[in-house]
């Protein structure tokens, strides 16, 4: 399983224009790591969908996580003000574990 997340949009969106997606392979990581990581992910998928984005809140981030395992891939998109709690605690994860 390959994860890979990128942020959009937001007042530094010239920031992230050219920074290529965060990229996490399960079968470079320990089994610790790597069964936590799939737990997230099972989590976030299963996650009920977020609310609307508000047309208020024009400058916030969005996020967009990929999950590519056994040929399928599944995409996720929140924003700031949206995100379900469990697509949080993935974003966190891979923040803290870029690339592991």
């Amino acid at each position: 399983m390959k994860v890979s997340y990128a942020s959009h949009g937001g007042q530094a969106a010239g920031l992230f224009v050219q920074r290529p997606p965060v990229v996490v392979d399960a079968a470079t990581l320990d089994p610790t790591r790597a069964s936590e990581l799939k737990s997230l992910v099972d989590a976030a998928i299963a996650a009920p969908s977020p609310a609307a984005r508000s047309d208020k809140t024009r400058d916030e981030m969005s996020y967009t996580i990929t999950v590519q395992d056994d040929g399928h891939e599944t995409r996720l998109s929140q924003s700031d003000t949206t995100m379900s709690a469990e697509f949080r605690r993935l974003l966190d994860w891979l923040r803290h574990h870029p690339g592991s």
